[in-house]
């Protein structure tokens, strides 16, 4: 068992190296200013020029607007643009070409009938589906809420874009999720995190070597 591990909510150099140096294959930049996590541009651009091209960047956005795109494009030299909002399929495929980036769609779960909905709107178009689980009714932000899904209900499954499990996962449980729901990539912000925002070195290595298989 083994797969491939975005560590998300990454915004402090402490943060960067442990990732990197535990064997994160990505880096999640969230630029949306309502979360703990937020990162500003500036911060972006000094992260950046320690993380080597072999480890993505992905920039977390929930709606933004192509200037605010460009703008963290050019900051972190990202790799992959995830959309975290309630954008449409006619929307990452514009951002997509405007950008010549991957695009990364984060679908919110509950039952199957959701990735059904998701799958057939989505797959294809992204190249990316992030399967996260639907935030509490009393939270403002679209993921990093440490909920979790029922992770039978992507047993099985295959789609033509590739594909990542998120939410609720930590150390304890990602090798039970990755053998469950077969995720070729896993996604974790809250789960390694000390306190909300400021992520856990002894964690994130913990996860990395727990989904890794190793």
């Amino acid at each position: 068992m083994s797969c491939l591990v975005k560590i998300c909510g990454i915004n402090s150099e402490d943060a960067a190296i442990a990732a990197m140096s535990a064997g994160a294959d990505a880096l999640g930049y969230v630029f949306f200013p309502p979360s703990p996590r937020h990162l500003s541009l500036n911060g972006a651009a000094t992260l950046t020029e320690r993380v080597p091209d072999s480890i993505l960047k992905v920039g977390l956005f929930v709606e933004a607007g192509d200037a605010a795109l460009e703008n963290a494009i050019r900051a972190g030299h990202l790799d992959v643009l995830q959309l975290h909002g309630k954008e449409s399929p006619e929307r990452v495929a514009e951002v997509k070409e405007k950008f010549g980036l991957r695009v990364m769609k984060a679908i919110s779960i509950s039952t199957a009938a959701d990735i059904d909905s998701a799958a057939s709107k989505y797959d294809g178009v992204a190249d990316f589906l992030l399967f996260d689980a639907k935030p509490p009714k009393n939270s403002n932000l679209p993921g990093g809420n440490a909920v979790s899904f029922d992770w039978t209900l992507l047993t099985g499954r295959s789609f033509t874009s590739n594909w990542m499990l998120a939410g609720g996962l930590d150390p304890d449980n990602v090798a039970d999720a990755v053998r469950i729901s077969g995720a070729p990539w896993v996604d974790v912000s809250s789960g390694v995190e000390k306190t909300k925002g400021v992520k856990d070195a002894r964690k994130i290595a913990d996860f990395i070597h727990a989904a890794k298989g190793y």
